[in-house]
């Protein structure tokens, strides 16, 4: 074989090896765009503990006659229930059971910090109401506003800490907020109707529950230590107990509310 021909194949497999080498160099590179797709989503991190704070909240006393709200009269596009609906001020179920009660973790959590969810929470306008009356939000937590109803809304969130913004909303529109600091509680209203409004608390953390139809509550997921529990309600005011967990078992925390004149 001559010298020419050994140089020949020397350079051929010079070749192979350079076109391998830059073949995987190409493989391994990948442009931001499919290093973000190939992230998973980030989600919130596990909550911290096990121990679930559970109660009842009651109202002390006679519950009050129902108020009904005739909104056919308002507007003849709110029909719910034959025209009428019930004042949801003040909401009382059997054995004096007290509904829509926000009850949250005010005081013992240090300096944790909490991511917030990315999956919105939803108010919705139907029937003439908002739903839910009273709800919950993190801080940075986007909150999607619905109208379901087949008649313009106006949605006015009376914030005082948080950004205020007031809207109208026609049929079928949807739109997202965020509330960027803590505020117990942010009202809402609809200036259009105004037996609606509704109420969110918007906290740095998870912790923090609605009482339900028959009073009860849960507030889950929360560490060793010991914690203000304050409950607040739109008419009768608030109320504090300390609770202390050992971040495995749960502990019990009940509410009673007198009706004030």
């Amino acid at each position: 074989m001559s010298f020419r021909t050994n140089a020949s194949a020397a350079l051929c497999a010079v070749a192979i090896l350079a076109a391998a080498c830059g073949g995987s160099n190409q493989q391994a590179t990948t442009t931001p765009a499919e290093q973000k797709a190939s992230t998973p989503a980030e989600q919130p991190p596990p909550l911290p503990g096990e121990s679930t704070i559970a109660g009842r909240v009651a109202l002390s006393g006679k519950a009050p006659a129902e108020r009904v709200i005739k909104m056919s009269t308002a507007d003849p596009l709110c029909m719910a229930e034959g025209g009428t609906i019930k004042s949801e001020i003040i909401v009382v179920g059997p054995d004096n059971a007290l509904q829509n009660v926000f009850l949250y973790v005010k005081d013992g959590l240090g300096d944790r910090t909490f991511v917030a969810p990315k999956t919105p929470v939803v108010l919705d306008q139907s029937g003439c109401k908002y739903l839910p009356h009273v709800f919950g939000a993190q801080v940075g937590q986007p909150v999607e506003i619905a109208n379901s109803d087949p008649t313009l809304h106006n949605v006015h969130a009376v914030a005082k800490v948080n950004e205020e913004f007031n809207f109208t909303q026609p049929k079928g529109d949807r739109r997202m907020r965020t509330f960027n600091k803590p505020e117990i509680m942010v009202p809402f209203k609809c200036e259009v109707h105004g037996w609606m409004n509704s109420y969110l608390g918007v906290l740095p953390h998870p912790f923090y529950a609605v009482s339900k139809p028959d009073g009860t509550f849960e507030i889950k997921g929360l560490p060793a230590g010991t914690y203000t529990i304050e409950a607040w309600h739109e008419r009768l005011g608030v109320q504090t107990q300390k609770v202390t967990v050992d971040g495995k078992a749960g502990a019990k925390a009940d509410f009673s509310f007198e009706m004030k004149s």
